[in-house]
């Protein structure tokens, strides 16, 4: 793999995002205080999920990780059809660059997206509600593999779509719909025993689940199964990445 291009690319997709960080880190990070604003104020004194933890001190790592996730999949998925859609992706495409090369640079470079606004998030919402890290490497642990699953499965959407409303489409019935209904608002034991079975099969739930064990030590499912779940799904999304980097999918025509 060429590191010094991969470098160049991963800089460039840096440079993309941080160039306009008002939209892309200022905004979702104003968006997850609303959320926590409105049900933190509306469920505090309603809803306990865990013993001796308000309902705003859960919410917050759920509104971290959800922050996450949802970035680390726009970064890659709307410079992927940016490029594609205004015509510059060519000048990437004479570069004697890898699909490897691609992969490392587009999905590193939403990781670190993704990772900024989730920080971004929590040292806002940190303020509202006390937090402890009862097990910090599980924080780091599902924040990086999620941040990869998503900026992965970003790129597969950016290969497929070939216009904004496909895209649009992709994030509003797929990515969405995975991610509010993973636990961050509540926990799947609240529900009825159908929808905790429906939940257990969405991989989200495990990001989020595990995710939230490292900071009250407690969690719906064991962090092992999840990191099980998620390390798994990472490995086959970045393999049919990969794969659709290699055939050249939706790239060269």
């Amino acid at each position: 793999m060429n590191l010094t291009g991969t470098r160049t690319l991963f800089n460039k997709e840096l440079l993309r995002f941080w160039k306009v960080s008002f939209q892309t880190v200022a905004a979702p990070v104003l968006t997850a205080v609303l959320y926590l604003l409105i049900f933190g104020h509306v469920l505090e004194d309603h809803v306990q999920v865990f013993p001796g933890v308000g309902y705003t001190s859960f919410l917050i790592p759920g509104l971290v990780m959800m922050s996450v996730l949802q970035n680390a999949f726009a970064n890659s998925s709307s410079s992927l059809i940016q490029s594609k859609i205004t015509g510059n992706l060519v000048f990437v495409l004479v570069t004697p660059l890898s699909h490897q090369a691609w992969f490392v640079a587009y999905v590193g470079a939403s990781v670190v997206r993704g990772l900024a606004v989730g920080l971004g998030v929590f040292l806002v919402t940190v303020w509202f509600a006390p937090l402890h890290l009862a097990e910090p490497w599980w924080i780091v642990v599902f924040a990086m593999l999620g941040a990869g699953l998503l900026g992965s499965l970003g790129l597969i959407a950016g290969l497929w779509a070939e216009k904004f409303d496909q895209l649009a489409a992709f994030q509003n019935f797929i990515v969405m719909p995975m991610t509010f209904l993973s636990g961050v608002f509540y926990s799947v034991h609240s529900l009825p025993a159908f929808w905790q079975t429906v939940s257990h099969l969405n991989p989200f739930f495990y990001m989020i689940d595990g995710f939230r064990r490292g900071f009250f030590g407690v969690s719906d499912v064991s962090p092992w199964i999840s990191l099980g779940v998620v390390a798994t799904a990472f490995v086959v999304v970045a393999a049919v990445t990969l794969r659709l980097l290699e055939t050249g999918y939706k790239l060269r025509s």
